[in-house]
């Protein structure tokens, strides 16, 4: 194993490890795209992966800058307009799994990418729900992965941009937590080195904790090398 990698890596390698072969995903740009292409390279060789710019089977050789890089529109089975991804494959219910970000998240996995503060005069305006709304309402899974903070992991949100009913797991920096039945948050897993009151003191709300707390598995060498690779002008392995 290797002790030498950072936390953004950490998150990137454990949402990878929850994808699985076959599966279509619908990608977004950051975290997200790591996570994906990751998985492409080690769990899951036929992953599926759908961008927003319409994209469907992309295999970038390197990260993507954005949904428009022509990285993925070069490396990619086919190419449809937007309007099809939303209508044909996304809200058709062709889409296995969604990947989303957000600035908060609640305790049962709602989130906000539109406002922190006051809608009407808001502290700092976000980049707003683009996609997210109709990802999280259509897509059979969401993963979500962001920073796991008082400010992230929040009592109440200051905007709902998206509903969590469709949340299965969220990947922080800290670990993995899980919803349940009744739609709550639990934390399932902590990353090496992190403990439970770690994760506790990060959240707003009492954090709920699972009975068999688990250790996430640290980067393997193949994954750490996989996943630095994707960061150069390498071609895909």
């Amino acid at each position: 194993m290797n002790a030498a990698y950072t936390p953004e890596e950490m998150m990137a390698v454990a949402a990878a490890r929850l994808l699985r072969d076959g599966t279509v995903c619908f990608v977004g740009i950051g975290l997200p795209s790591q996570a994906a292409n990751l998985a492409r390279r080690t769990v899951a060789p036929g992953l599926v992966l759908v961008y927003e710019s319409g994209t469907i089977g992309a295999k970038p050789a390197v990260l993507p800058l954005s949904i428009g890089d022509g990285e993925l529109a070069e490396t990619a089975d086919t190419v449809v307009s937007v309007p099809e991804i939303f209508a044909y494959w996304l809200q058709a219910g062709r889409i296995d799994v969604g990947f989303l970000g957000a600035a908060q998240i609640d305790r049962h996995a709602n989130l906000n990418t539109t406002v922190i503060g006051d809608y009407e005069r808001p502290k700092v305006r976000l980049p707003g729900a683009g996609g997210a709304p109709e990802i999280a309402l259509s897509a059979r899974q969401v993963f979500v992965m962001l920073r796991q903070s008082r400010r992230t992991f929040v009592e109440q949100l200051d905007f709902t941009t998206s509903l969590g009913g469709s949340v299965a797991a969220v990947v922080t920096d800290l670990g993995v937590l899980e919803r349940e039945a009744d739609g709550e948050l639990t934390l399932v897993s902590v990353h090496p080195g992190v403990t439970a009151e770690e994760a506790r003191a990060a959240t707003a709300w009492p954090l709920r904790v699972a009975a068999e707390l688990r250790e996430t598995p640290p980067p393997t060498d193949a994954e750490l090398r996989a996943l630095r690779s994707l960061a150069t002008k390498e071609a895909a392995a």
